[in-house]
């Protein structure tokens, strides 16, 4: 049975999906920050977290907290970052609710000590690019397959979605293992 298709505002992330409920679910990052770096969305697009019904958002709470357990296991991390941009004025350039998940360490984290809170102005560059992103590489075949880069540079290109998909079944078996 063919799963029902999941978009991430109106680009089909179905095959980027490793977590799904009926109302949330968890996609791999087109550019990711640091490695692990992954998306938790509503089913339902809409833009706001006052757009989200509050069965919703519930759900989508449960399920940052269950992939951020499995994320932090699978890197082997001491903490979290998971931060949302709600609007635009906050940095959000796709209109649909989401969570960034980072898994983070004390020791080997690319924001450390004093930088540690560099990770936001990071977000939010990897956002203002993302819909242009999202356009030109997840649909485009034609894009050359570049390996992945963490260093959050500028310069770094979109992951493929054949690269993505890897990663999303890779991680997909943590969760299946659990339940």
């Amino acid at each position: 049975m063919t799963p029902v298709p999941l978009f991430f505002s109106t680009f089909e992330v179905t095959r980027q999906a490793f977590h799904r409920t009926a109302l949330a679910y968890a996609i791999v990052n087109l550019k990711p920050i640091v490695p692990g770096h992954v998306l938790v969305c509503s089913t339902r697009p809409v833009p706001r977290l006052t757009d989200l019904r509050a069965d919703e958002l519930a759900e989508l709470t449960r399920v940052v907290q269950r992939v951020g357990r499995v994320i932090e296991r699978v890197y082997k991390a001491d903490g979290l970052t998971v931060a949302c941009q709600d609007g635009r004025a906050s940095g959000q350039t796709v209109p649909h609710v989401h969570f960034h998940i980072l898994p983070r360490r004390l020791q080997g984290d690319r924001f450390t000590g004093s930088r540690s809170d560099d990770v936001y102005p990071e977000l939010e560059k990897q956002e203002s690019t993302l819909p242009q992103d999202l356009a030109s590489t997840v649909y485009d075949n034609a894009v050359s397959p570049e390996p992945l880069r963490m260093d959050a540079d500028v310069a770094r290109k979109p992951r493929t979605l054949e690269g993505m998909e890897q990663e999303a079944t890779w991680l997909a078996g943590f969760f299946e293992a659990d339940e």
